[in-house]
């Protein structure tokens, strides 16, 4: 006779036949675009506070931009709980790293490394997480800003202008023709916030709540979230199909 526990064994195999084990196939809680740029102090970084649940605006107090540490903040588009679970790992991280009290500090291009690493790693396993994230950081000890983006693939790039989401269509062109190295930060807040209206106007994953983030040589700052004056009278928004 067979025991007990041979035929738990052989009845979850024929369950896992039924219903095999998967991964996660599509995000289900998702945040909209992030927008960052550089500029003569630093970086400067801003997001929405909208976590969809599909097409329902249904978390609507999120915050999508996080402080790493002392010189370097986070953002990320794409499923809201893959990015809970990059900020554990970051969190371990930097917790590791007051542990060993040598007085150092990971600087934003090592932690941009380490993130394309991790998304590597889970696009391989084909257990991918669901985020674009874009790394935004000062380094103080050479006076130089960072800036840089990871993909759900674990591909980077490092560039003075980034936008994810939807923002890589509409934002990214404006950000382009506006962006100036030296321009100061004033200009560079807004240019972003013009940027975050007119995506507010065409995308309906948005809403007009805001973070706001910059890092400089004297640290990282986040805006508490505010909103942006908003125009709704233009003639083509009253009349679509209006031809003149």
């Amino acid at each position: 006779r067979r025991k007990p526990a041979m035929d738990l064994l052989l009845a979850a195999s024929e369950q896992a036949k039924v219903n095999p084990r998967t991964q996660t196939t599509s995000p289900i809680v998702t945040g909209a675009s992030v927008l960052a740029i550089t500029y003569k102090d630093g970086v400067m970084m801003m997001a929405d506070t909208l976590a969809s649940y599909g097409s329902m605006a249904r978390y609507k107090s999120v915050q999508r931009v996080e402080k790493v540490n002392d010189g370097t903040v986070l953002g990320a588009s794409g499923e809201f709980s893959d990015f809970q679970y990059i900020k554990d790992l970051l969190e371990d991280l930097t917790d590791e790293e007051f542990d060993m009290d040598d007085g150092c500090q990971m600087l934003p291009q090592q932690i941009h490394s380490y993130l394309s690493r991790v998304m590597y790693n889970r696009r391989s396993k084909v257990n991918p997480l669901y985020n674009q994230l874009v790394v935004a950081g000062y380094d103080s000890k050479k006076s130089e800003s960072y800036l840089g983006a990871v993909d759900m693939y674990g591909s980077t790039f490092k560039d003075d202008i980034v936008a994810t989401g939807y923002g890589m269509y509409l934002a990214l062109p404006l950000l382009r023709k506006g962006h100036d190295k030296k321009m100061d930060e004033s200009a560079a807040r807004k240019l972003l916030e013009k940027c975050m209206t007119v995506l507010f106007y065409r995308d309906c994953r948005t809403i007009n709540k805001y973070n706001i983030a910059k890092v400089t040589a004297s640290g990282v700052e986040i805006s508490k979230p505010y909103s942006l004056p908003t125009q709704w009278g233009y003639k083509r928004f009253v009349n679509p199909h209006l031809t003149e």
